[in-house]
């Protein structure tokens, strides 16, 4: 039996009706056809899913950068927040509140973001899955945490796993402190890679002068209640482990700090402060010339800041007694140091010496990963094992031009994995401080980490794999610049080398721009104006 069917059509298509075409149709009843809605429209097409392990420079700057309306952005990273790192040795002395530099990583930029907290345990690759321990429950997420030597994580109540499922990985876990096994470190020093450890750094810093600031005693009835000048002037030695610019930068914070705040409300404690850097190198700021090094190291003479070079750290312990077990002092002892048994006292060690792989870098190099070699359709597909390589020295994994991590045969001994032909893992790409980009080594710096993602984010944008387009990665140094303390800085660059108060304005102009949020740019200046008239914040909580 024809029938009628009724379909909504563009006008003019035909010259019946401009909103109806009729059909004569004997293939099914009426009641059957007439019953089924028909549409042109078409479904919207499927996103590919891009997981971001780490919300660092690197990870960050690439969800930042990449396109919301092409990618479906997962980002898997044991703390919710983007940290400002340059800031953060402001932070740590009240200069600047600890809000100013964070970036919520749920407002990122285009919206659409999916965002899971906790720690990448594992990844398959062959089934392109993740396994995540979630930690959102756990207080200390802004904390440092080292792993021992071993290099696994210290134990801890698990938490719940779930397993997330990637088209295309992008692994910027980062890197760890470097402690080189000394003894000690771990348990009592202080790093300053997160918020959480500024916060700690600053609690620290204000308990000791409140500590100090009961009247001294040199009574032997004391009881043990009061502490002495000596005890005073250990506890209120700084020691900073490692000339770079993080813990250069942390000094000359905490001498401003000092002068300009606490000095006020403890006049009398000024005669036992001390602030010392210690460095294994022959000099510290290796990345700056001599001539600029030398300015530094003369600015910190005249602020009082000692910088002993060619020291070596063996070990860090509690002090003796209830100078130790009550008030937290510390014994550092110093191969180069000869009387006090080649120990020297302080209050608080803050410790920046480098950075070493984390440790699911490691845990991914052992893996062996099955890909297909080839598809034949008279033989089937051909699968290959296969592994990550990994670079000796740095413990990043080794990566392309285009920032693909690179593998090699898995039958292939560690050893004889740089002799060997080494192909890209598709889909997987490493930047930041956990890679290595194989013949053009370069700094885990900041500023590296955030080339390397806007690189990688383009090349995706452009809905191409990268490396079909033939451009390489090319990293273009916009120089080095460190805070001295005093209103003075220095700065190196292809292009010019300055010091004194023009790099510090050039310092705080160039980390003022760089900050993400529309809303830090704000604040930022206003709480440097705010800590300049009305004083550093010095309350504990």
């Amino acid at each position: 039996m024809p029938s009628s069917l009724t379909r909504s059509l563009p006008r003019g298509l035909t010259g019946s009706s401009p909103r109806q075409l009729s059909l004569s149709t004997s293939l099914a009843p009426t009641s059957l056809v007439s019953s089924r809605n028909f549409s042109f429209k078409k479904d919207p097409p499927t996103k590919e899913k891009v997981i971001i392990l780490g919300s660092g420079w690197a990870g960050y700057s690439l969800a930042r950068t990449l396109s919301p309306t092409k990618y479906d952005r997962i980002i898997i990273s044991p703390r919710p927040y983007f940290v400002f790192t340059p800031l953060l040795a402001s932070t740590s002395v009240g200069t600047l509140e600890f809000r100013t530099i964070l970036e919520p990583v749920r407002r990122l930029p285009g919206g659409n973001i999916h965002f899971y907290q906790g720690w990448a345990d594992d990844i398959d690759f062959s089934r392109k899955t993740i396994t995540v321990e979630t930690n959102a429950a756990e207080e200390a997420a802004s904390k440092t945490v080292v792993p021992p030597p071993g290099g696994q994580i210290p134990l801890r109540d698990k938490g719940e796993v779930i397993e997330v499922q990637y088209d295309k990985l992008i692994i910027a876990c980062g890197a760890y402190s470097q402690t080189f096994g000394i003894e000690g470190v771990r348990e009592h020093a202080h790093f300053l890679r997160d918020i959480g450890d500024a916060r700690r750094v600053r609690l620290r810093v204000l308990s000791l002068f409140e500590q100090c600031s009961y009247p001294s005693s040199s009574s032997p009835n004391s009881n043990g209640h009061v502490l002495t000048d000596d005890d005073k002037r250990a506890l209120l030695h700084f020691a900073v482990v490692g000339g770079g610019p993080t813990g250069i930068e942390w000094a000359a914070e905490l001498h401003d700090f000092i002068r300009d705040d606490l000095g006020k409300m403890y006049p009398e404690l000024m005669r036992f402060v001390k602030i010392t850097v210690y460095d294994v190198a022959p000099k510290v700021l290796p990345m700056f010339d001599k001539a600029l090094a030398d300015y530094a190291m003369g600015h910190f003479a005249r602020q009082g800041i000692e910088v002993k070079t060619e020291h070596h750290l063996e070990r860090i312990r509690l002090a003796d007694g209830k100078l130790g077990r009550r008030h937290g002092a510390v014994r550092i002892k110093i191969r180069e140091v000869e009387e006090n048994g080649g120990e020297v006292g302080a209050g608080m060690v803050v410790w920046s010496t480098g950075l070493m792989a984390n440790p699911l870098i490691a845990k991914l190099a052992e893996k062996e990963v099955v890909v297909s070699k080839s598809k034949n359709p008279m033989t089937g597909e051909v699968l290959e094992r296969r592994r990550l390589v990994r670079d000796k020295r740095s413990g990043g994994l080794v990566v392309d031009g285009y920032m693909r991590a690179l593998s090699v045969d898995a039958d292939t001994k560690p050893e004889e994995g740089n002799e060997l032909e080494k192909k890209p893992l598709d889909g997987v790409y490493v930047i930041g401080d956990c890679s290595f980009i194989e013949n053009d080594p370069l700094p885990k710096t900041a500023q590296v980490a955030a080339q390397e993602a806007q690189y990688l984010a383009k090349e995706l944008n452009k809905g191409i794999s990268p490396g079909q387009d033939g451009k390489e990665f090319k990293f273009r140094n916009w120089g080095t610049m460190t805070y001295l303390g005093g209103w003075k800085a220095i700065h190196q660059s292809k292009a010019d080398e300055l010091k004194g108060w023009v790099a510090w304005v050039l310092w705080r102009g160039a980390y003022l721009t760089k900050a993400m949020s529309w809303r830090n740019k704000l604040l930022v200046p206003i709480y440097w104006v705010i800590s300049w008239i009305f004083g550093r914040g010095i309350s504990r909580f």
